[in-house]
């Protein structure tokens, strides 16, 4: 079904309400639907370059490794990052994130936060929350919670109060 089609228009609200609000983890038919589903790939969707431009994505060369704690690209830059969000579901490979949670594969995580990672989020994976997680009309939803997570983080960390440590001087021992 081409994007834009009259099948497209005429289907594809119908498909996205389900996928958003009835194939969640929230309710028992999305949860059965999930156990269906994990392991297998989504519906491919064409977004064009310039549409990803106009809502402001930036597009950066390949991430290959990581140098000195940041993420290392194909052209020889890294990135001066406090959070990595891995936003692809399409070929999903983890090898190269060298941290504990991701030896395994995917690494496990509730809607997106890695647990015991702190700073690693995902986005964009089969069924992260719906089914519609790894569309481009579903995934808004994860994405907000992401960012709310890491915002929370950020103002909790600024807030929390410094430790110091006080040494009194007092009598010696006799």
């Amino acid at each position: 079904m081409r994007p834009g089609s009259l099948p497209s228009k005429v289907v594809m609200p119908a498909f996205l309400f389900a996928a958003m609000h009835l194939l969640t983890l929230r309710t028992p038919f999305g949860r059965r639907f999930y156990t269906r589903v994990k392991g297998h790939g989504a519906p491919v969707i064409r977004v064009k370059p310039g549409d990803l431009a106009a809502a402001g994505v930036q597009r950066v060369a390949r991430v290959t490794g990581v140098r000195d704690g940041r993420p290392a690209l194909e052209d020889g830059t890294s990135l001066d990052v406090a959070n990595v969000v891995w936003c692809t579901r399409f070929r999903p490979d983890y090898s190269w994130i060298d941290v504990p949670a991701c030896a395994a594969g995917m690494p496990p995580h509730e809607r997106g936060v890695v647990r015991d990672e702190p700073g690693l989020y995902l986005v964009g994976q089969l069924f992260q929350y719906a089914l519609a997680s790894t569309f481009i009309a579903g995934v808004g939803r994860d994405a907000r919670h992401i960012a709310k997570v890491i915002a929370r983080r950020a103002k909790e960390a600024h807030e929390a109060p410094r430790r110091t440590a006080s040494v009194t001087a007092g009598e010696g021992t006799r």
